[in-house]
C-alpha cells in the first residue's frame, strides 16, 4: 500500500451557514473517488452554529465558560485544579468537553459538532450529489492520552468506511490466531491528517489517497465513529485516580449488610485480615474458621445465622475492655468489612456464638 497525505489550502475562514463541500471542492479540484477527507470538527461546527458567546476576558468569561462545559458534560472523569476531564453527551472522554478557544474571535467558544457521525455523512453525501466525488469523510479533533504526554487528532465522526478495522479470527504468519486485534483506522488517518494541517497553518482539512482505493466502499456509510466508544461495563478506568479513591471511600461508608452468593476465597479472607492487621487496636483477634465441622458447630449458636452465608469469621478486642475500647473494636470491624468488599466478599455483622470467646462474628 502507497499513501498520500495531501493538504487543502486555501479554504478560509468558515463562518455559519457556510456550504463546506463547495468549500472543500473548490480549494481541491484534484480530489478523486477513494480519497478520505480528514476534515477538522473545527470548521464543521462553524459551519454548523455550534458557537456560543462569552466575555473576552476576566472571572466573567471563566464563570461563562465552567456553565457552557457543565452543559456539554455527561460525567465528570476527573479534576485537577482547573482541568476538567469529562465524557461529552456523544460519549468522548475529553479535556473541557472538546470546547475550543482557538482559532475563533476571543468573544467566542467552539463546541464539538452535535453529531458528528451525521456531519461526515452529510458532508459525503454533498461531494457525492453536488460534486460527484465519491470519498470517505473523517471529521477530527485533537485528544489528549492516558499515560502519554502530547495530543494526537482523533476521529469523532466518519462516513464511508468502518471506523475498525477487525483482524480477529485471522492467522498471523506464524500460525497464531488473533483474539484481540481490532484496529482503530479512522483514528489513524485522523492523526496521520493533522501531521500536515497542524494548528497554526490553517490548513483545516487533508486528504488520505490510497488507502480505500479507487472506490468507498459499497455498504454505504458505515457504523460511523460510535463504534469506537467503549461500553461503560467494559471500561477499566472509567474515572480518574483520586476521583475513584474517593468514589471507593463512599462505598466503603455505606457497605451493606448480607454475605454474597458464592463461597468466599479463604486466600482473598486471609488478604483482608493481613490487610488490617496493623490498623487494628493491639490485641484485637480476626479468626477465619475454616475447619467446616467447626464451623457448623458456631453457626448453629449464632443467633440470625443467614442460610446463604458460607464462611464464618470471628472477632474479639483486646481483653479487658472499656467503653472507649468498644467504640475502637467497632471501627475495626468496619475496616474488616472494608478490605473483605475490596476483595469482593460481602459480610454481614452478627454476635458471636454462644459460647465462643468472640464479641462479634461476621457471617460472609
Amino acid at each position: 500500500m502507497r499513501l498520500e497525505i495531501l493538504p487543502v489550502p486555501g479554504i478560509g475562514d468558515v463562518t455559519e451557514g457556510d456550504d463546506l463541500a463547495a468549500m472543500i471542492a473548490t480549494a481541491a479540484p484534484w480530489l478523486r473517488d477513494g480519497d478520505v477527507l480528514v476534515v477538522t470538527s473545527k470548521i464543521v461546527s462553524k459551519a454548523e452554529g455550534r458557537l456560543v458567546d462569552v466575555p473576552a476576558d476576566g472571572p466573567e468569561r471563566l464563570a461563562a465558560r465552567n456553565e457552557v462545559l457543565a452543559a456539554e458534560t455527561a460525567r465528570v472523569v476527573a479534576t485537577r485544579g482547573e482541568t476538567r476531564i469529562v465524557q461529552t453527551h456523544h460519549g468522548f472522554v475529553m479535556a473541557s468537553a472538546g470546547i475550543d478557544a482557538s482559532n475563533v474571535d476571543k468573544t467566542r467558544l467552539v463546541l464539538l459538532p452535535e453529531d458528528p457521525d451525521a456531519s461526515a455523512r452529510a458532508l459525503r453525501a454533498a461531494l457525492r450529489e453536488r460534486h460527484d466525488l465519491d470519498v470517505a469523510v473523517i471529521v477530527s479533533d485533537t485528544m489528549g492520552r492516558p499515560w502519554r504526554n502530547g495530543l494526537t487528532d482523533v476521529a469523532l465522526g466518519v462516513a464511508g468506511m468502518p471506523a475498525i478495522r477487525d483482524h480477529r479470527g485471522e492467522i498471523d504468519p506464524y500460525g497464531n490466531e488473533l483474539q484481540l486485534t481490532q484496529m482503530a483506522v479512522v483514528d489513524e488517518l485522523a492523526a496521520a491528517g493533522e501531521l500536515i494541517k497542524g494548528k497554526c497553518d490553517q490548513v483545516p482539512v487533508a486528504v488520505v489517497r490510497g488507502y480505500l482505493g479507487a472506490a468507498v466502499a459499497d455498504d454505504g456509510d458505515g457504523d460511523g465513529a460510535r463504534a469506537l466508544i467503549r461500553d461503560a461495563e467494559l471500561d477499566l478506568f472509567s474515572l480518574g485516580t483520586a476521583e475513584a479513591r474517593v468514589a471507593g471511600l463512599r462505598a466503603a461508608a455505606i457497605l451493606a449488610d448480607g454475605p454474597g452468593p458464592a463461597p468466599a476465597d479463604p486466600a482473598a479472607v486471609d488478604r483482608a485480615v493481613a490487610a488490617v492487621a496493623d490498623v487494628v487496636a493491639p490485641g484485637t483477634v480476626f479468626t477465619h474458621v475454616t475447619d467446616e465441622e467447626v464451623r457448623a458447630g458456631l453457626v448453629a449458636t449464632v443467633p440470625g445465622w443467614p442460610a446463604e452465608a458460607t464462611g464464618l469469621l470471628l472477632a474479639a478486642p483486646p481483653t479487658p475492655v472499656d467503653q472507649l475500647d468498644l467504640v475502637r473494636f467497632g471501627a475495626d470491624l468496619q475496616r474488616l468489612r472494608t478490605a473483605l468488599a475490596a476483595e469482593g466478599i460481602s459480610s454481614a455483622l452478627l454476635p458471636p456464638p454462644d459460647g465462643s470467646t468472640a464479641s462479634a462474628a461476621l457471617a460472609i
